[in-house]
């Protein structure tokens, strides 16, 4: 006879954490951006905007520029001084738009959340395009 073990009691929450399902933790950072990349109809185009959130797998930020999902996307995010020992420098990384919300019925911007190629790039200095790759 073999022994089964017993089913495992679920812990309760407390009433004032969130679940979470995300693989990474995510990280409210409004740091200044620059998104380039093509849309549909083939133009491309170059937005600065605000970062809303990031992770070590992806960011979420609003666009007036139409993406779709499955655009490639590169981002210049312009990093703290106080990351790069008082020096400007800027963190350039590609994705793909994975999802898209509904467009500010104020603003008309929309929300893109991207996920990050793995390759990524930190310029130092004042380089003020994104490379290209």
């Amino acid at each position: 006879m073999t022994k089964r073990a017993a089913p495992k009691k679920k812990k309760k929450l407390r009433e004032d954490l969130e679940v979470n399902r995300r693989r990474e933790w995510r990280f409210e950072l409004p740091l200044k951006t620059v998104i380039a990349g093509q849309l549909p109809q083939g133009r491309k185009f170059r937005e600065e905007t605000k970062l809303e959130n990031i992770s070590s797998g992806g960011a979420y930020f609003c666009l007036d520029s139409g993406v779709v999902v499955g655009s490639k996307l590169n981002l210049m995010i312009e990093l703290p001084e106080k990351l790069a020992e008082g020096r400007k420098s800027k963190l350039y990384v590609g994705g793909i738009t994975v999802r898209l919300e509904k467009p500010n019925i104020k603003s008309k911007r929309q929300g893109v959340a991207v996920r990050f190629n793995k390759a990524f790039e930190v310029l130092s200095g004042s380089k003020k395009r994104i490379p290209k790759k």
